[in-house]
């Protein structure tokens, strides 16, 4: 994480850029290079984004991105962690006007142990169960979760799949990034879980190369599901655990559903 740290704090250039639009910015980058690689919709624009922040920077910037990217892949590689919650909150980032901060992975992670009894039982009875995250941060919870059930010798890979909202459009770049390198089957929402306002959706290649949306829309099919508003369109049914508070319904998309 101290490498990761010293490139994005060498392209704030002295001062020239604030640290918390670089890191923004790094964020954004990888987050859209990955998406094109799976996600046809939309690619033009997206590759248009991409070059408009990518112009910002010099080549040896540029490289430096890269080079923090491959560190975060290596870390997650090496054992899970919200490596990239840790590094928002090392930045001081978390100080800022936005107020916004990351339970620490330590903590997410006894939470995660705590539940995962109820996914075991779950998982028993069904070929996998559906995650819902209705203020999913960095992903930190997410990871844990995967981190906890692998400890238990499941496969997450394929026994989970996540659907995780955040309305801050870099804690959703944080999440696909980090979903997508321990290859977590998700569906990325940016959008506000209180009125299910949807302002673009980011399938994680895993979700995309897995074929989920086919194994959602049948999982659909077969059962009569308690969906929130967004979901049914998707091919996605009721979740089976949310990590807000354990068991699906979950309490605030389930107030949200009753006054819709």
């Amino acid at each position: 994480m101290t490498n990761m740290k010293k490139l994005l704090e060498a392209n704030a250039g002295h001062g020239q850029r604030r640290v918390s639009q670089v890191f923004r910015d790094f964020c954004e980058l990888a987050a859209l290079a990955i998406r094109n690689s799976v996600d046809p919709h939309g690619q033009t624009e997206r590759e248009e984004r991409y070059l408009s922040i990518a112009r910002g920077y010099t080549s040896e910037e540029a490289s430096r991105f890269a080079e923090a990217l491959a560190h975060l892949a290596l870390q997650l590689e090496e054992g899970f962690s919200d490596a990239l919650g840790h590094l928002y909150m090392s930045l001081d980032l978390g100080n800022e006007s936005i107020g916004q901060f990351f339970t620490p992975y330590d903590v997410g992670l006894v939470i995660a142990k705590m539940n995962v009894g109820n996914i075991l039982g779950q998982l028993a009875e069904k070929e996998f169960v559906t995650v819902q995250e209705p203020a999913v941060g960095s992903g930190g919870m997410i990871i844990a979760l995967a981190d906890a059930l692998r400890e238990e010798g499941v496969n997450y890979q394929q026994s989970m799949h996540v659907t995780a909202r955040d309305l801050d459009i870099t804690a959703v770049h944080m999440t696909y990034i980090q979903l997508t390198l321990i290859n977590v089957a998700a569906v990325v929402v940016h959008g506000n879980t209180l009125t299910m306002e949807e302002l673009d959706t980011w399938p994680t290649p895993a979700h995309v190369i897995g074929g989920w949306a086919e194994r959602l829309q049948l999982r659909h099919a077969e059962t009569t599901p308690q969906t929130v508003p967004g979901h049914a369109q998707r091919g996605m049914g009721a979740e089976d655990y949310c990590t807000c508070d354990g068991p699906w319904p979950c309490p605030q998309a389930a107030e949200t559903a009753d006054a819709a």
